[in-house]
This record gives structure tokens, C-alpha cells and sequence, in this order.
């Protein structure tokens, strides 16, 4: 699974390899073969090596006796970008970095499921890169994104969607979901729009007026 860069003027999304859970081989081939720069956290590279994925950017704090060279002949070249900083994430810092380097759009894996925290973080972090990066986070049983206040895309009749609110979002409508929300509020933890699906095949059109929309397509 070495080979990726078969890009097309550099439009494609880069992609960030976290250190969470594992997705699958045929998910990670996908999206490598498409990506103009991999990026990984420093966690993760004995992992990713262990994959034969040829590795760009290896970014991180390098703590606890971390050091980066010993791999840098065995990913040659591979850039090393040292994030000291511990105000953010290395997540974060990776993103940062992107649009440093003028990318406009990511694809996130093993950003979910080894641990509560970090899932949860990585995901509602998003939205503070709104008007800087186009985030998605993929694993094998969902992909999150943060909603313009209008968005439609075409979908299969019972595709599960789950709208999911950062804080409060408010006017909220939507086309072709079998549970409509109209002019409605949501707010996390108290009510959230998880669970719903695709009435019928065609587009689906979600809008909102206020606040930080998240939209999960979810693989049952």
C-alpha cells in the first residue's frame, strides 16, 4: 500500500493519519491513492510503517524520548515538523500546517475510537477550522462533517444521517429526511438529531441559520 499521489493539480484532499483506532485496508488504500501529501502524528508512524505507506509529513511533540530521525532513511524524503505546543493537539497542529501549505480540503483517519476523549475532541475541534479547511473524519463506520448553513447532496433511499449541534443551532430545516426539522433548534445534550435516514432516493437538503451543524453518514 505504498504508492499515493496519483493527484489531479493538487485539488485532491490531503490526508491526516491520527493514532486512534484502525480503519480498514480497502478505506486507507481509497484514500491513498488520491491524496497529494500524507501527514502523520507521531504515534502512529510505527504503525503506518508497519503498512508500507509511504509517509510525507511526520508531525508532532516528539515526547517522551520520541525521535523522529531514526525514521526519516526509512521514509526518505520525509519532512519532520517538530509542534511543541500544548495548547493544541497534534491533530490540530496538522491542520494548522495544511493550510500553512495552502490545502484547502483533509481527510482524517484513526481519529476515532481508542479513546472517548480524544474521539470526541477530535471531532467537535472541527469547527474552528469552518472558513480554513474542508475537514472530514472517515472510519469504517462513518464519515463527519461540518455543514455549510446550505448544503444538499444526493443520497440512497435509508442512508443513516445523524445531524449533530456544537452547542446550540438554530433554524434548522431540512428536505427528504424521514424525521423533518422545521425552523427547529438543536442543542447537544439535550437534543440532537441523531438516527434519522433518507426518505427517498434523490437530494437531500439541510439548511440552518445559526450556529455549528455537524452531519455524520453512518455505515450500519
Amino acid at each position: 500500500m505504498s504508492s499515493h499521489h496519483i493527484v489531479r493539480d493538487d485539488q485532491e484532499p490531503a490526508l491526516i493519519i491520527a493514532n486512534g483506532a484502525s480503519c480498514s485496508y480497502e478505506l486507507l488504500g481509497q484514500l491513498l491513492e488520491w491524496s497529494p501529501i500524507v501527514v502523520v502524528l507521531d504515534s502512529a508512524i510505527e504503525r503506518v510503517i508497519q503498512l508500507d505507506i509511504k509517509v510525507d509529513v511526520l508531525l508532532g511533540d516528539f515526547d517522551r524520548g520520541f525521535d523522529p530521525e531514526v525514521y526519516k532513511a526509512r521514509q526518505f524524503p520525509m519532512e519532520v515538523v517538530r509542534t511543541p505546543d500544548q495548547n493544541k493537539t497534534d491533530l490540530e497542529k496538522a491542520f494548522d500546517y495544511l493550510i500553512e501549505k495552502g490545502h484547502q480540503a483533509v481527510n482524517v483517519v484513526w481519529a476515532t475510537g481508542k479513546r472517548a476523549d480524544h474521539t470526541i475532541t477530535n471531532i467537535t475541534n472541527i469547527v474552528r477550522y469552518r472558513d480554513k479547511l474542508k475537514i472530514v473524519i472517515l472510519d469504517d463506520h462513518s464519515k463527519v462533517f461540518l455543514l455549510p448553513n446550505k448544503f444538499e447532496k444526493w443520497y440512497t433511499a435509508g442512508t443513516p444521517i445523524s445531524l449533530i449541534p456544537i452547542g446550540t443551532v438554530e433554524g434548522i430545516r431540512t428536505q427528504n429526511l424521514f424525521y423533518p426539522l422545521n425552523d427547529e433548534s438543536l442543542h447537544i445534550g439535550y437534543r440532537t438529531g441523531s438516527s434519522n435516514h433518507v426518505a427517498e432516493d434523490g437530494i437531500v437538503n439541510i439548511s440552518h441559520t445559526k450556529g455549528d451543524l455537524l452531519l455524520m453518514e453512518c455505515l450500519d
